[in-house]
């Protein structure tokens, strides 16, 4: 078992294993003892150095894990080196311990200079592409700007757990431009994604990984199930959940009434809808004034790639 956690965002520490009740610290290296001084020269390019706390033996960790397994071994009657079933030695909280303090710091700084960033090189893709109208340039921009795209929609996922800043209003704020800039309502996603956190891995109450009961899976008709199940069609099933959630599931990401919200939260699903429909307007006047096509070529196609990407990933733990 990884015993392993970040040390000042740089090195590796040791965290402490559990051994049925009771913590104990595991030993410090031998060549990590205390010892003399190193001399200011080598303490000035010390974080060029990855620094590994680490047995000097690696044979020593597998005998370790071995005994840490044996009381589940003992319980289950198992003669196996590893138990998947098993907890692991350590807990959450020991995890949260070993990181350091600054790491917790939110610098709405660094966030932003991410969000400008991002959003200079979806304009210079954009820029680019249109001044090439090139069709040995489109493929490459389509691949790239929905990269970019999906770069957006990390960024406001982040506003939506609050790691982005302390500052709510901030998340809020950004978290709305981002999000409604590529077509995703951000106040219902983010609330229906907290429901998919509070509820990981439970076959029924998950929101974003939600298999199919066979009696559910028996009662869809065809076109359901060619739609869901025959590809390239599950690549676009991210913006169709928006709309009308999972099979079996009931209301949309944009209806403040669904039972996906609480009363409470319907202020915040009609802003986010407000913003989306926003959106909306402004892609329709940018296509009376440049045209359908270059809409098509400049954000519809990059629209796709990101909707692919975020439906595969959504695919992939339904599997």
């Amino acid at each position: 078992m990884a015993r392993l956690a970040l040390s000042d965002c740089r090195g590796l520490t040791p965290l402490r294993a559990r051994s049925r009740g009771s913590a104990i610290a595991l030993p410090s290296p031998p060549h990590l003892a205390a010892g003399p001084r190193r001399p200011a020269a080598a303490a000035i390019h010390r974080d060029w150095a990855l620094r590994v706390a680490a047995p000097t033996r690696l044979a020593s960790v597998f005998e370790e894990d071995k005994r840490g397994l044996g009381g589940a071994e003992e319980a289950g009657g198992s003669s196996a080196g590893f138990n998947p079933g098993a907890p692991p030695p350590f807990g959450l909280a020991e995890i949260r311990a070993a990181i350091p303090k600054h790491c917790w710091v939110k610098d709405p700084w660094r966030s932003m200079s991410y969000v400008l960033r991002d959003v200079l090189v979806v304009l210079g893709l954009a820029a680019a592409a249109a001044r090439a109208d090139s069709w040995l340039v489109w493929p490459l921009y389509w691949a790239a700007q929905g990269t970019m795209f999906w770069a957006l929609f990390v960024l406001g996922h982040d506003c939506g757990h609050g790691s982005f800043s302390s500052n709510p209003k901030l998340n809020s704020v950004v978290g709305h431009i981002l999000h409604s800039s590529i077509l995703v309502p951000y106040n219902g996603w983010r609330i229906s994604h907290r429901t998919h956190h509070q509820n990981h891995g439970h076959v029924e109450k998950d929101e974003s990984w939600h298999p199919l009961p066979q009696r559910l899976y028996n009662s869809l008709d065809n076109m359901t199930k060619k739609l869901r199940f025959s590809m390239p069609f599950p690549m676009l099933a991210f913006p169709l959940y928006l709309f009308a959630r999972s099979p079996g599931k009931e209301g949309s990401h944009f209806n403040p009434n669904s039972d996906l919200f609480q009363p409470n939260e319907k202020k915040d699903v009609l802003t986010s809808t407000a913003s989306w429909l926003a959106m909306i307007g402004v892609l329709a006047g940018l296509t009376f004034v440049m045209g359908p096509l270059k809409i098509l070529k400049l954000y519809a196609i990059p629209y796709v790639v990101r909707a692919s990407c975020l439906s595969s990933h959504a695919q992939f733990w339904q599997t």
